[in-house]
Formats: C-alpha cells, structure tokens, sequence
C-alpha cells in the first residue's frame, strides 16, 4: 500500500510543472486516489485560472467515486474568494472522505482556516507531510508571505581570473548552454532586476528569447533616470518597474517608483513587497550585486565560471566567500549554486 508521501510527493511533482507560470500564486498540486489507485490529478497552471484541487476533481472521469476518495494537496486549500471561489468550500461540497496537506498557508487569508472549515465539516484532515519539501516548492511564497520581501537570487559570470568584463566592456564569459540555462532562469523568476550602469553599457531585453518562456518583470534601479527611453528594456515585451529619485507615474508598460536613496534596500523590498513581486533575479553589473551581498540580501547565487577564459583586466567579480552547495557542468561553464544559510535558516522564512 502507498504512503501519504509517496501522494504528497506526486502532488510536488505536478506542481513544479508550472513554475514560472502562476505569479503571484503559489505552486500547488493534488491528486485524488480512491482504494490505493490515483483517479486524478491536477495543478494550479496560471493565476486567475482554477486551482490544483479543482482541476484534479474535474479529471476524474467517475465522480461518484469521489465520496470515499482521499484528496491530497501539496499547500492547505484556500478559504476565501479571490479570482476564484474557496478550494476548501469545494472539497467540503464534494464529500471527500479525508484531506492530505503538505504543508498549511503562511497567506493571512488562508493559515488553518482552509484546514479548519474542512474538519469542522467532519472530514478527517492529515497534515504537515512531507512538510519542508512542500514549503521547499514555494520557498519564493513563503518569504514573501513572511519575511514581506521577495525571494533574491544572485547571478552573474566570471572569467577563469576573477573578471566579469574585458577591459570594463559586454564580454560573453558563458556558453550557448549557460545561456538557455539563464534565461530559463528568467521564465522561472517572478522578476529581474538591473542598474543604471549595466542598462546603459548592455542595453539588455532582459528577455526569455532563447527559450519558449514567460518574461519576466523587469526592475531597472535609475536613480537620475538616465537610461534612454528607447532602449531595450522599455520594449513592450514585458512590463518595467523604474525605480528612481525622481516621479511617480504609469507610462504604459511601464511604471516609475519613487524611492529614498537612504536605506535604498530596505525601502527596495517594501516597494517590491507593495506591487506583489514574489522573487528577483538580480543581474546587475558588480555595484549592484556587491550591496545585496554586503547587506547579506540574498537567498540563493548562481555564479556561471568559465574557467578557461582569462580576461587580465576590467571588472571585478564581486567579493563572495560562501560555500558551495552543488554545481553543474555546462561543457566548458561550471555554475555553482549556494545557499543563504540564515536566510534558509530562519524561523519564519521557510
């Protein structure tokens, strides 16, 4: 006979086939099983669209078997209206004979009320399987929920010597592999983030172009809002947060933040926090990445390493010590992955 896990861990399974596509919501899956045999399945595929449970219930091809199923889910089933109606009113309707939860809903609308409507309506309730897994596939949903910040993570490439430019100009360090890999990257992440220096020497897209991805929103830190607005990274192909000293206004896809030059960071996050972005992939150039850094910012970095490149001058890599937690071979490329440990650690994040 399978375990509650061995359900649960189907359900992460489905989930994780939508990331990327479900900001601001989080990543969920279910799977309904009836005498040990799975009768459906489903995800949450896209915000505004139905959730994992509905969409498991609405697969099974025999709903009256539905009354002596179990249903499993990956994060407790929500209990309020928001684009669509209660996940936990549905199951209660349905019948279901028990309820299997990863993990409960840090959200303030959800956190045991969705478990609590189900059990007061006499439906035995498990939860808390394969719990840190489950928060593991919505680590970006929870420090949000949180810590009130979106989830950061640091990226760039160095040469074999240490450098991440030539003579202080855009230098290809990675590979056609390492590309895919980031902007896969990209389409994963809620949002990607740059600075005046790196938006006016690279003039990026900041575009998923070499996969079949989403984009994501662009962030661009300008304080004197010195980048042009021809420019790539006010195209139409994604929105773009300015974040500057200066105005705030929507000028189509794009929206100006006023900000406080002190505390930059600090006041960063609520901003981020305050127009609902759930995780960054900071990609700019060394001052950039350098205060996420010093401020300890950050919670995961994925540093590309082509080791056999030597650039001898231009700038720096940023100064990082941390160990490595995994890294993974590209061809010529290394990327090696790395953990915030406080950050991981702490006891409201994950």
């Amino acid at each position: 006979m399978k375990t509650d896990e061995f359900y649960i861990h189907r359900c992460i399974q489905l989930a994780e086939q939508a990331l990327g596509n479900t900001y601001p919501n989080p990543l969920v899956g279910s799977v309904i099983v009836y005498k040990d045999e799975i009768i459906g399945e489903g995800y949450h595929q896209k915000a505004g669209e139905n959730h994992a449970e509905i969409n498991a219930i609405n697969s099974v091809k025999n709903p009256g078997l539905l009354k002596e199923s179990t249903i499993y889910v990956s994060l407790e089933p929500c209990s309020h209206f928001g684009k669509t109606p209660p996940c936990a009113n549905k199951i209660v309707e349905t019948g279901f004979k028990k309820v299997v939860i990863g993990t409960l809903d840090p959200h303030e609308k959800v956190n045991g009320k969705g478990k609590k409507i189900i059990e007061e309506a006499g439906i035995e309730v498990v939860s808390g399987i394969l719990e840190n897994e489950c928060r593991q596939l919505n680590r970006r949903f929870f420090t949000f929920q949180n810590e009130k910040r979106p989830f950061i993570i640091l990226k760039w490439a160095e040469s074999g010597d240490g450098f991440i430019d030539k003579d202080f100009k855009p230098t290809q360090i990675g590979n056609e592999l390492t590309k895919q890999f980031v902007h896969q990257l990209r389409s994963d992440e809620h949002a990607i983030l740059v600075g005046t220096n790196t938006a006016l020497t690279d003039n990026p897209g900041l575009t998923t172009r070499e996969i079949s991805g989403r984009n994501p929103v662009r962030i661009l830190i300008d304080f004197d809002l010195k980048v042009p607005r021809d420019f790539n990274i006010f195209n139409t192909e994604a929105e773009t947060l300015v974040f500057n000293l200066c105005k705030d206004s929507e000028e189509g896809n794009v929206k100006f933040i006023k900000i406080e030059k002190e505390n930059f960071l600090e006041n960063l996050m609520k901003k981020l926090y305050e127009n609902q972005i759930k995780s960054v992939l900071v990609e700019g150039g060394r001052f950039t990445l350098q205060q996420f850094i010093s401020a300890g910012l950050w919670d995961e970095t994925l540093i590309i390493k082509n080791e056999n490149l030597k650039l001898k001058n231009g700038t720096k890599a940023p100064d990082f010590n941390f160990d490595v937690t995994e890294s993974k071979q590209f061809r010529d490329n290394t990327v090696e992955f790395y953990k915030n440990i406080q950050t991981w650690n702490s006891p409201t994040a994950l």
